[in-house]
């Protein structure tokens, strides 16, 4: 049996993971600190202010040479568009379906790349976009507000139910102008698997950075790096 869940929270991550009858994970990171903007941080408006093309984020995103031989690349799955309820979370609800369960978020420039693990489940997907950086705080930041806002909620999707939880986590300060990050476990069928997603804004560019909470943090440095590059 396998359970294909999107993992976008707020239609932030195009990637589908899924749950297979073999795994199962539990969210044991515990943190109080609320992911979001740092206080404080001036603006860096001279920097990566104008939009970027979708050609232009896609050279932007990770491929096999940034992060290594042991990853293979992923085609891209066609858009689903099944009907989507969101049961127990009144705020992501009034967001829409695709907010809890996929969807890209509506940016103009877009680019994304989902990699697999040799040898394993674990996937890490990557997804950029670029808008005037006070839509893309305000986009992401409502979704993300609404997924930490509910601990638990249910999401049926196609007919499926999945139990959700999610987490707010720490957030990697010195990246980019604005950061989120949380941890979502998604349950169904008797098994679950756990979610790490990391979103940095710097200027007109937002990256994020979603999968296996190991496998996020161990490339988010280098996509930042790679995406925030002026030359």
């Amino acid at each position: 049996m396998r359970v294909r869940v999107a993992t976008t929270a707020l239609g932030i991550t195009a990637a589908v993971l899924a749950v297979p009858a073999c795994s199962s994970g539990a969210a044991g990171t515990k943190s109080d600190t609320a992911s979001s903007a740092p206080a404080g941080k001036p603006a860096r408006s001279d920097r990566n202010a104008a939009l970027l093309s979708s050609a232009v984020l896609e050279t932007r995103l990770l491929d096999e040479s940034d992060i290594g031989g042991d990853y293979v690349r992923k085609p891209e799955r066609p858009a689903q568009h099944d009907d989507v309820t969101v049961v127990g979370c009144p705020a992501l609800s009034e967001l829409g379906g695709d907010a809890a369960t996929g969807g890209t978020l509506s940016f103009p420039h877009k680019a994304k790349a989902t990699f697999t693990y040799a040898g394993s489940t674990s996937e890490v997907s990557e997804e950029l976009y670029s808008d005037s950086a006070n839509k893309l705080s305000d986009g992401i930041s409502r979704i993300f507000d609404a997924m930490t806002g509910c601990p638990s909620y249910q999401v049926v999707a196609g007919g499926t139910p999945i139990d959700m939880a999610s987490q707010k986590l720490p957030v990697p300060h010195g990246l980019g102008d604005e950061q989120w990050s949380q941890l979502l476990t998604f349950s169904a069928g008797g098994w679950s698997t756990v979610v790490k997603q990391t979103a940095i804004r710097d200027g007109s560019l937002l990256l994020i950075v979603s999968g296996s909470p190991a496998l996020v943090d161990h490339h988010l440095d280098k996509a930042v790096a790679k995406a925030t590059a002026t030359s």
